[in-house]
């Protein structure tokens, strides 16, 4: 070796050293890992993030619909609400209070269907407390759901991700071992350049892109009963082959779907528009 450095590694390749301190190798072009370790108590099976590049776009609706739609069909699900700022998750499901810990860990809520939830609002005194806090402090939180909350035995954990590509969908992104990402969108030409965006901060941090949904695609006349494309045409059909992602499913703006968040029964929700997502994510076990 260079420089006066003896190596002892056994293993050390032809092109330079495997050791991390070795300076043949250096560390310059190595990426550095920043995956937090979860509970030792926890076995979670796969973690799919729902993503937006901004707001507004229906992302805690869908997350929380697959989460229902995947425990109905028997697996045991998780729902860790990364939306710090914005938390809706407890609302949707109904779960209130104050989430306890011991030495071992802090426990997530339970639904009634038994659908482990984890958000920020478990954690306040008042559930419409705000959370005037600075970005280093929200992504310890997040990295807390993952790394402390014991969520036991999971099929599938579903995270409720930050809308955009700041600090906090960064440390997701960073620090959580994503087994996919979907993408949730409307039906606007505006937001193509948003979807884009998520799909390529996805793409930069190496975490496969499943596939787009698209929200409030249209709303039914109550009267005729006509499909109506309130946004206009939806260009996400051109925007998926753009990406060579599929698309999951499409869902129109549907008062009762709306009614029943409100009143936390999300778990009532009936119907098919994400029946292709919820075979795609199976699929990913099977891999």
């Amino acid at each position: 070796m260079n420089n006066g450095f003896e190596c002892n590694n056994k293993d050390c390749a032809e092109s330079g050293c495997s050791k991390e301190s070795c300076p043949q190798k250096g560390n310059t072009n190595k990426k550095q890992d920043f995956i937090e370790k979860t509970n030792e108590l926890n076995h979670i099976h796969k973690v799919i993030g729902i993503a937006s590049g901004k707001g507004g776009v229906g992302k805690s609706l869908v997350t929380s619909t697959l989460a229902v739609l995947m425990r109905r069909k028997g697996y045991k699900v998780g729902v860790l609400d990364a939306d710090i700022t914005g938390p809706s998750i407890p609302k949707m499901f109904g779960v209130h209070g104050m989430v306890k810990g011991s030495e071992l860990g802090i426990y997530p809520e339970r639904t009634h269907n038994d659908i482990k939830v984890m958000s920020i609002n478990l954690m306040l005194d008042k559930e419409d407390s705000p959370v005037i806090w600075r970005g280093p402090m929200i992504s310890g939180i997040v990295k807390q759901f993952w790394a402390d909350v014991i969520w036991g035995d999971i099929d599938y954990l579903f995270i409720d991700m930050p809308p955009g590509t700041g600090d906090v969908p960064l440390t997701v992104f960073q620090s959580i071992p994503l087994d996919g990402v979907i993408i949730v969108t409307l039906p606007q030409d505006l937001v193509s350049l948003i979807v884009k965006k998520a799909y390529n901060m996805a793409k930069s941090m190496n975490k496969p892109v499943l596939g787009i949904v698209e929200n409030m695609s249209w709303i039914k006349c109550p009267d005729c009963g006509k499909e109506i494309e309130l946004f206009g045409k939806s260009k996400l059909d051109e925007v998926a082959e753009e990406l060579g992602v599929p698309i999951l499913g499409r869902m129109p703006i549907d008062p009762s779907v709306a009614e029943l968040c409100d009143g936390g029964e999300i778990e009532k929700v009936d119907h098919d528009y994400l029946n292709k997502a919820v075979e795609y994510i199976e699929n990913l076990s099977r891999d």
